[in-house]
Formats: C-alpha cells, structure tokens, sequence
C-alpha cells in the first residue's frame, strides 16, 4: 500500500511540475519580432486611444462601444465634452472605478470618445 501511495504522489508531483513554471511575466504582455530580429511589446501608449480602450476600458463597455456591464459609448461624444469623459475617467462614476486610465492616456482616450457622436 504504501509502494501504491508513494508511486502516486510521485507521478502527481510530476505531472504537476511538467504542467507549471510558465514565466508570468510572458503571459501578460505579446511580443514579436520585427524583421531585424528585435522583440518588441504590444502595449498601447499614451497616443493609441483605441488601443487604450481595448486594454482598460472594452471589458466593461464592450470591444465595439455597445455596452455591457458599463453603459454604451458608441455615441458618447454626442452628450458628453471631452473634458466631462476626462473628469468621468479620472473620478470614476456609478460602479465605475476611479483612474484606470491617468494622465496622457486619459486624454487620449477621451478625445478618442469624444469624437464618437
């Protein structure tokens, strides 16, 4: 019984060990090469609103604008200023949470949505 249990544990611990120690640090961010064989990151900066929005803001008001948990901003520029989408990305509003986006990024990206009417 005791041969069984330990045959046990030991394919567990190697099936367990062959499966994990991916690098984290991979999974959060996509790279590629460029032609010259360089690596190169796909993060938005502060000037690729939509990008921005793809990474902080659609899992909320959906990849296409339409809405989900948080409200639709297809149209969004049409009532809202560039400055109250800022103020409203800055301060947070209803279940949304303050700062997900600060700075640059903020006005990029409500800029972006601005322009949305």
């Amino acid at each position: 019984m005791k041969k069984k249990l330990l045959a046990l544990l030991m394919g567990t611990s190697l099936v367990l060990a062959a499966c994990g120690g991916g690098d984290d640090a991979a999974e959060d961010k996509d790279t590629a090469t460029n032609g010259g064989g360089e690596t190169t990151t796909d993060t938005a900066d502060a000037g690729d609103a939509q990008k921005l929005f793809e990474q902080k803001c659609s899992s909320c008001h959906g990849a296409n604008l339409e809405g989900g948990v948080g409200p639709a901003l297809d149209k969004i520029g049409a009532s809202l200023s560039k400055e109250d989408i800022e103020n409203t990305i800055a301060n947070g509003k209803g279940a949304m949470p303050k700062g997900l986006l600060q700075g640059e990024e903020a006005s990029a990206v409500a800029s972006w949505l601005a322009g949305k009417k």
